[in-house]
């Protein structure tokens, strides 16, 4: 008895020391990106891990913040997007907002939204009770992440270097994360793998 009892508390305790390690598992830069598996609007999942062996983009979006609407309704991020779709990038829009929180959409309103903005991600997932965007430690919309094909974060941060919501900027801002693909894809050191992020706060619940 007395050994059964010894070997349940050492299985009992293995289980919670793995599920600790999940739970303290966050992103760094030079470091394997934090694992997930989210839903996209059809109900299908996405996980990271099937994208081993390519680049992988992550955008944290709100489609009501004037930053995210900055670079939408300038045709900038579908752009930006449909480029490096081109080239191979799995590109992943995550939206931690709360259910009857700004920038929450479901259903066909969430289907009419990614229509009007002109989204062109390859999954647009939903990440509503934020465990995924609080691993990222995603601060703004839009927050940004390169993944490169080893699995490894590359890059985090801004989408650029110009705090604004004015379309204007976007000419004569530095795009990090084109810098950092582009880099990365040439087999070269991303120059600036990390920078402060902008835009509104994630609507976490």
């Amino acid at each position: 008895m007395q050994i059964r009892r010894f070997v349940g508390m050492i299985l009992a305790l293995a289980v919670l020391t793995a599920s600790g390690s999940a739970a303290a598992e966050k992103a760094e830069i030079g470091a394997p990106a934090p694992g997930f598996t989210l839903p996209d609007v059809q109900g299908t999942t996405y996980s990271l891990k099937d994208f081993k062996g390519k680049f992988v983009v992550l955008e944290w979006v709100n489609f009501d913040c004037p930053f995210v609407q900055k670079h939408y309704r300038s045709g900038s991020m579908p752009n930006l997007q449909a480029d490096y779709a081109a080239k191979g990038v799995v590109w992943l829009s995550i939206c931690s907002s709360a259910p009857g929180k700004q920038g929450y959409f479901e259903g066909d309103e969430l289907k009419e939204r990614i229509a009007r903005e002109k989204a062109t991600p390859s999954a647009y997932l939903v990440d509503q009770d934020g465990k995924v965007g609080r691993a990222y430690g995603a601060k703004t919309t839009p927050h940004m992440f390169v993944i490169d094909p080893k699995g490894t974060l590359i890059y985090a941060g801004g989408i650029d270097n110009i705090r604004s919501t004015d379309t204007d900027d976007i000419a004569k801002a530095t795009n990090y994360v084109r810098a950092a693909l582009d880099a990365a894809m040439d087999g070269k050191a991303v120059a600036v793998s990390s920078s402060a992020p902008y835009g509104c706060s994630v609507k976490y619940k």
